[in-house]
């Protein structure tokens, strides 16, 4: 089924999987707060929120951009598929090192304590908006209009999995986390995917 998705989707759910799923504190947050099974699904729900939100005005406003001027079509594939082995060098750095998921939390005297907790962790990183609108708006606005969108529609979706599946799956995953093992594979993975893609993006091969 998945074969017969369009491939800007499924190019969008790949990068934004590999983004994702990375050692991070707002992943640590989630996780955490699964495991405690407090206000878990509106913190996974407002994660997602912010992220498609993001990818949205990256995708939008990256699309216009590129498609003013092939110059700069040029030169954000080129910044674009610099930053994918950057990032993919960094994730098998990761998986050569023994790195874990520490898994803590917080009690929270209400809902609002708790989203502004989360709005704080999600906004006040600045590789949210390299990740979201930078790296997935440049690849995305690399496509005509209605690919774009569904470019962006992969990579939301991905991150609405991810961030609920973290909630439904804590009590199972954070066990599974705390091993290094764990996050050496998912870095791997994290790298390989990158690095393919970045050579799909500096040889002109990633939009069909």
């Amino acid at each position: 089924m998945l074969l017969s998705l369009p491939a800007p989707f499924l190019t969008g759910l790949a990068t934004s999987a590999g983004l994702i799923i990375a050692i991070g504190a707002q992943n640590a947050f989630v996780l955490s707060q699964g495991v405690r099974r407090e206000y878990h699904w509106s913190i996974a729900a407002l994660c997602s929120l912010i992220d498609a939100l993001l990818i949205t005005a990256g995708i939008a406003g990256m699309g216009v951009l590129i498609g003013q001027s092939e110059l700069m079509l040029m030169l954000i594939s080129w910044a674009g598929g610099a930053f994918l082995l950057w990032y993919g060098a960094n994730a098998l750095r990761s998986a050569l090192r023994s790195e874990t998921l520490t898994v803590s939390g917080r009690q929270f005297s209400g809902l609002r304590s708790a989203l502004l907790t989360t709005l704080a962790l999600s906004l006040m990183n600045p590789h949210v908006y390299l990740d979201t609108v930078v790296l997935l708006g440049s690849i995305g606005g690399r496509y005509p209009d209605e690919e774009r969108y569904w470019f962006g529609a992969g990579a939301a979706l991905f991150s609405f999995i991810w961030f609920f599946s973290l909630s439904l799956g804590a009590r199972w995953l954070a066990p599974l986390f705390r091993k290094p093992i764990s996050w050496r594979i998912l870095d791997a993975v994290v790298c390989l995917m990158m690095w393919t893609l970045a050579g799909l993006l500096l040889s002109g091969n990633l939009s069909p």
